[in-house]
């Protein structure tokens, strides 16, 4: 096995939160089940996707809130929540809610971009506002501001009984260094590290200077670095799709290889107008995903992941997965499970 000079410091694992329309209740206890393990299983950090109009989780807020009340320790996220969605004040007093009640364990996501489908949704979400809504940085500069004490208002005081603040509440200390944006071009990448966030990278890149995804990735990274206060420290953490195979049975070997490789064709080339390119999924041992990961050059550039599960797999699934990622994959990384 390979060595790397960096060991990997944060492990960490994301989950969309898929449900049955007839029984949505089963899929977000699953969604909640899984963190749980993945805490008593050592895992630093637990991420959720966000969906909306779809059978995923499309509120994280409320899924993390309640996973706050069930674990003590590990760290939880969200990649990403779409502000295309979202009043920047009002996100903003839901994350420093949850933050307070995790005990400062909050790490939230953002993209940017007008919500999918939106000339098909914008009349239920913005029925009067819906050709002046700003959806691009500045509205994550917006929830930014909010989320690190900027002035929401001049008015504060006393009015009658009641106590105003100028400023979004809870203020939660220290919850504006663990804002995350996701970025997939060099311009997001950029971004973010002009306005001190750390960067999520997935496996989806802009393919902008080279049609080599790790290649890509790096370059994201680096440009990222390059403009943050924090430099080579800046935070990254690189989210790739892992299913390391090591305790899973026949059967299951045989559904993660043909999920792998129905999804193979597209990390071929990029893919539509903006050349979106997607990085194959890595199948097989902990020490086979292990050799193919100190090979890739992204990999070699962060010490924290948050490997993404596959979208449609059962419970008992992600519960394989979790467990030979946690005793397999990361040690054979150089991780060390949390106490």
């Amino acid at each position: 096995m390979p060595l790397t000079s960096t060991p990997l410091r944060k492990l960490g694992f994301l989950t969309i939160g898929l449900f049955d329309e007839a029984d949505p209740r089963r899929g977000h206890e699953s969604t909640l089940e899984i963190i749980e393990l993945g805490e008593r299983l050592g895992f630093d950090s637990a991420w959720v996707r966000h969906r909306h109009l779809q059978y995923g989780i499309s509120s994280p807020v409320a899924v993390l809130a309640a996973a706050s009340q069930r674990t003590s320790r590990i760290e939880l996220g969200t990649a990403v929540i779409p502000v295309g969605w979202e009043n920047p004040l009002r996100l903003a007093e839901d994350l420093a809610t949850i933050d307070l009640l995790s005990g400062g364990r909050l790490n939230p996501g953002v993209s940017v971009g007008p919500p999918m489908h939106f000339d098909q949704v914008k009349h239920a979400l913005y029925p009067d506002t819906a050709e002046v809504e700003d959806f691009g940085y500045g509205r994550v500069e917006r929830l930014l501001d909010f989320v690190r004490g900027t002035p929401a208002t001049d008015f504060s005081g006393v009015e009658g009984f009641e106590v105003f603040s100028d400023r979004v509440q809870p203020q939660a200390p220290g919850l504006g260094r663990r804002m995350w944006y996701g970025g997939g071009s060099l311009r997001s990448a950029r971004w973010a590290g002009e306005h001190g966030m750390n960067l999520l990278t997935s496996s989806v890149v802009k393919a902008e200077e080279s049609e080599d995804f790790a290649e890509v990735q790096l370059s994201h990274i680096r440009t990222f670095r390059a403009h943050h206060p924090d430099g080579d420290r800046a935070r990254v953490s690189q989210g790739l799709v892992v299913i390391p195979t090591d305790s899973a049975t026949l059967e299951q070997r045989k559904k993660y290889e043909e999920y792998a490789r129905g999804r193979t064709p597209r990390t071929a080339a990029p893919q539509g107008p903006a050349r979106m390119m997607f990085a194959p999924d890595l199948v097989g041992t902990s020490a086979e995903i292990a050799e193919r990961l100190y090979a890739h050059a992204a990999f070699q550039e962060v010490d924290e992941v948050a490997f993404a599960l596959p979208f449609t797999f059962a419970h008992e699934d992600y519960v394989q997965i979790l467990t030979d990622i946690a005793r397999g994959l990361g040690p054979a990384l150089g991780w060390r499970p949390a106490g």
